[in-house]
């Protein structure tokens, strides 16, 4: 819906009429977003409370409708929040949509955390180190999506990484390994355990990405922020694990020269 559209609606209908359940054990966050919406918008709402389960019943089956909250515009019933999203042109996510967000939320945190951990150490956001945090810590956060439910992880891992195919209690073992390197470089300590585990995993994590994604040409949710992720198997799969590999590399380097 165009903005244009949006603008002649809330002209037209200032007053909205919202039934929300609002009761002693329960008052419905969707109810109480949809009348903060409503009002954003510049509604004044007739706000109905359904104050139980009795209420509720005899609301549906009145209405035809299965759930609630229920807005009505104009004499015209809109639906849930959801619907009401919908009617002012605001973008709604559909079920099992393919998504960057958590990838994305994850690298811009891990970043932020490394310019925060540098300026602490040196006083100084740019220094190299904040380079490596970056990298530790977005290794760490990464591990612990994983950690969440290892089982589902593991489901989904297997669809695509080499090893795992191959020893299926690899899948178990790669969200520790993960978090383990990432909380070692952190603390710059145990390299000689924290980069041999970064080269493997990153290095049979980026073969496998690269077989599934570039030459099979497969189509795949990424495990790497969990096994319930709606993220695509792609491009940011392949550099969390180029990250690891550089880290692998790198912190023993480092550690000798230093």
């Amino acid at each position: 819906m165009s903005s244009t559209a949006t603008d002649s609606r809330d002209g037209q209908h200032r007053k909205a009429i919202l039934y929300r359940m609002v009761m002693t054990d329960h008052r419905c966050p969707f109810g109480l977003k949809t009348k903060a919406l409503l009002a954003r918008k510049g509604f004044e709402v007739e706000d109905h409370w359904l104050t139980s389960r009795e209420e509720v019943d005899r609301f549906k089956a009145e209405h035809g409708v299965d759930t609630t909250p229920q807005t009505f515009i104009g004499g015209e019933r809109i639906g849930g929040y959801t619907e009401v999203r919908e009617y002012f042109g605001k973008r709604v996510k559909k079920e099992g949509e393919t998504t960057y967000q958590p990838v994305i939320a994850i690298f811009a945190v891990a970043f932020l955390t490394g310019l925060a951990i540098s300026w602490a150490v040196y006083g100084s956001v740019f220094t190299g180190r904040a380079l490596e945090w970056f990298i530790a810590v977005a290794m760490t956060l990464l591990g612990v999506q994983k950690l969440q439910d290892v089982e589902s992880f593991s489901t989904m891992f297997l669809n695509y990484d080499l090893l795992a195919q191959r020893h299926v209690r690899y899948g178990y073992v790669y969200p520790f390994a993960e978090t383990l390197a990432g909380v070692l470089m952190i603390a710059g300590t145990l390299i000689w355990i924290a980069a041999p585990v970064a080269l493997i995993i990153g290095g049979v994590g980026a073969v496998s990405v690269f077989k599934a994604v570039y030459i099979d040409k497969r189509e795949l949710k990424c495990a790497c922020v969990g096994g319930n992720s709606n993220v695509p198997l792609g491009f940011l799969s392949l550099t969390e694990n180029l990250m690891m590999i550089l880290m692998g590399l790198w912190m023993p380097l480092r550690m000798l020269a230093g």
